[in-house]
């Protein structure tokens, strides 16, 4: 085969590939320490004492769309890398979603990995009345974990 029979195949194949796998192109690479380091204005290492969550589904219609399982992680400040908190426990934001229903998700971010874990220590990221990498940013005081790898699990 020629070169000009052969890209025009090789290309369809690729097209092919993006549609039917669309977390291919939706997906977002997880951050460098450099970049979680600048969104992050907080960065604490914490002991999970209790994990608290509430499910809601945003869909495209009735018979599809994404569950959101919307996260609470109460923890126990072990260590402050950076920024000031007072406080030593304090309660973190997160979330997972899963696609639920008809047809294939449509492009868009997927959930924070790892998920915490009661007992388990970690160090986050977190975004306090600031952009977190994902939404505007919350101005409402809370610390969100930044988007998508400000969750690192730690040994103990």
């Amino acid at each position: 085969m020629t070169k000009r029979k052969v890209i025009p195949h090789f290309s369809g194949l690729i097209l092919l590939f993006l549609l039917a796998c669309p977390s291919a192109w939706g997906t977002k690479v997880p951050s460098s320490k450099d970049q979680l380091e600048k969104i992050a204005n907080h960065v604490v290492v914490v002991k999970v004492q209790a994990i608290y969550s509430y499910m809601e589904r945003e869909g495209i219609s009735v018979l599809s769309g994404y569950e959101y399982d919307r996260k609470v992680a109460e923890v126990k400040i072990e260590k402050v890398e950076k920024g000031k908190i007072a406080e030593s426990l304090i309660y973190i934001r997160y979330w997972s979603r899963e696609w639920k229903g008809l047809g294939l998700p449509p492009p868009g971010g997927q959930s924070y990995e790892p998920q915490p874990k009661k007992g388990q220590i970690f160090l986050f990221y977190l975004a306090k009345n600031a952009y977190e990498g994902w939404s505007k940013g919350s101005q409402d005081g809370g610390y969100n974990v930044v988007y998508v790898s400000g969750v690192q699990p730690l040994e103990k």
